[in-house]
C-alpha cells in the first residue's frame, strides 16, 4: 500500500486490480511515484488500473505525456488490460480522461464507472 497527502495506492483482491484514490493536486515525483507504485502492483498481480478521479485535478502538460509516453506502454507491457476512471456525476476531468485514453487506447480499454462495484471481474 503507497499513503500519500496526495494519493492512496492499493491492490484490491476481489477486483483483481490496482486502485488509485486521488486526494488533491499534485505534479512531477508527487504524481509519478504512486503510478510507478500502481505499475509495480499491475506486474506483480498482471491486474486493472481504477483510478478515482472525483476529487482529481488537471494534470501539468509534462505529467500528461508521461503518462502517454512511459505509464501507459508499461501499464500494457505489465498485463493491464482496461483502465477504469472512476468520475462524478459531471464528468469535470473529462477532458483530461478523454485526453489519456485517445493517447493510449491502441494500448488497452478504457472505461467510465461511477463505482468500484462496476469493475468487470472477467478478464
Amino acid at each position: 500500500m503507497y499513503l500519500s497527502e496526495y494519493c492512496d495506492v492499493n491492490y484490491n483482491e476481489t477486483y483483481n486490480i490496482v486502485f488509485v484514490k486521488w486526494k488533491k493536486f499534485c505534479c512531477m515525483e508527487d504524481y509519478r511515484k504512486p503510478l510507478e507504485f500502481a505499475l509495480d502492483i499491475i506486474k506483480q498481480y498482471k491486474c486493472d488500473y481504477v483510478a478515482d478521479t472525483r476529487d482529481g485535478f488537471e494534470n501539468i502538460p509534462e505529467d500528461t505525456k508521461w503518462v502517454a509516453d512511459y505509464f501507459m506502454p508499461k501499464a500494457a507491457e505489465y498485463g493491464c488490460t482496461c483502465i477504469y476512471f472512476i468520475i462524478d456525476e459531471n464528468n469535470t476531468l473529462k477532458d483530461e480522461l478523454e485526453g489519456q485514453q485517445k493517447d493510449s487506447q491502441s494500448l488497452m480499454q478504457f472505461k467510465y464507472i461511477y463505482d468500484i462495484c462496476e469493475v468487470s471481474t472477467e478478464r
